[in-house]
C-alpha cells in the first residue's frame, strides 16, 4: 500500500486533473509496466542517493517519474507486479463535514480513471462516517487530539456494473481518441497523458462530467443504505459550490465545515 503524491490546484500550478500523478494512477489500473515518459524525473534523480531516496536501487532503468520537474517519486507503473492495482480515492477533495452528511461535488479525476484506463476498472463505491465525530472541524483546544469513544462506519457498496453503467462513455471517449489522434498526424500519446483537445475540449469537458456525476450516484447508493435523507440534487454540482464564494476553508454558509487537505 503507498499514497500517490497530489498537487492541489487550489494552492499549486501543478494540480488539476492532468498532473503526473493521476497518469500514474491510470496506468496502475492497467497492464503494465509502463516507462515513466513523458514525466520523467531528470537524469540526476534516477539514481539512488541518501538524499534521494524515492528510486529504485536496484535497477539501471528510469523508474522515478516528477510531479513538478524537479522532485522524483519511484513510478509504481513501471512494475508489472503493480498492474490491475486497486485505487482508492477521495473524489470530495478536501474535508467536507455538513450537518446533515451531503457530499460537496466530485472532482473530475475519478473520471479520468475510468474513462482511459486500458480496461474499465472495477468500481466499489464506499460511504465513511463518524470520522467528523473524532475530528470535528469545529473542534477547540486540544485540537491536535482526536476525541474518544466515537463511533465510525464504514459501508461498501456492490461493485457497479462497469459495462452497464460506464460502457457507453468509455466507447464515446474512444472515438474521442481516435478523433484527436487523426487530428495530431496519427500521433497517439501514451497512455494517461492528454492531447489539448483531450484535456479542454467541450466534448471531454462533458464526458469526465457525466462520468464523475455516475460515480457520485454510485456513493448516494451507498449513502442512501444508511438511512440519510435525500440530497438536494444541486449538491452535486460545481457551480452550487462557487456560490459560496472565495472562502476556501472554516464554516460555510450552509452550517458545513471545509479544511484543505
Amino acid at each position: 500500500m503507498g499514497v500517490l503524491p497530489t498537487h492541489r490546484l487550489a494552492h499549486s500550478s501543478y494540480g488539476g486533473v492532468a498532473q503526473p500523478t493521476v497518469t500514474q494512477a491510470i496506468r496502475l489500473l492497467s497492464k503494465g509496466p509502463f516507462p515513466p515518459d513523458p514525466h520523467a524525473a531528470a537524469e540526476d534523480r534516477q539514481r539512488w542517493s541518501l538524499q534521494n531516496v524515492c528510486v529504485d536501487p536496484f535497477s539501471d532503468l528510469p523508474t522515478a517519474y516528477h510531479t513538478m520537474g524537479e522532485d522524483s517519486y519511484l513510478a509504481p507503473s513501471a512494475y508489472a507486479c503493480n498492474s490491475y492495482s486497486w485505487i482508492h480515492i477521495f473524489p470530495e477533495g478536501k474535508v467536507h463535514q455538513a450537518p446533515h452528511k451531503t457530499m460537496r461535488y466530485f472532482k473530475w479525476g475519478v473520471a479520468r480513471l475510468i474513462l482511459e484506463s486500458s480496461e474499465c476498472p472495477d468500481v466499489v463505491p464506499i460511504w465513511l462516517e463518524g470520522t467528523d465525530q473524532v475530528m470535528p472541524e469545529s473542534r477547540k483546544f486540544p485540537r491536535f487530539l482526536p476525541r474518544p469513544f466515537k463511533n465510525i462506519s464504514v459501508t461498501f457498496g456492490q461493485r457497479a456494473d462497469s459495462e452497464t453503467i460506464f460502457g457507453d462513455l468509455r466507447r464515446r471517449w474512444q472515438k474521442l481518441k481516435e478523433k484527436s489522434v487523426k487530428a495530431n498526424s496519427g500521433q497517439e500519446p501514451p497512455l494517461g497523458v492528454l492531447t489539448d483537445d483531450l484535456l479542454h475540449g467541450n466534448e471531454a469537458v462533458e464526458l469526465r462530467k457525466e462520468c464523475t456525476k455516475r460515480v457520485r450516484d454510485l456513493v448516494l447508493e451507498v449513502r442512501r443504505s444508511r438511512n440519510l435523507p435525500d440530497e438536494d440534487p444541486k449538491e452535486s454540482l460545481v457551480e452550487t459550490w462557487i456560490r459560496e464564494g472565495p472562502k476556501r476553508e472554516g464554516k460555510m454558509k450552509d452550517d458545513s465545515w471545509v479544511r484543505d487537505v
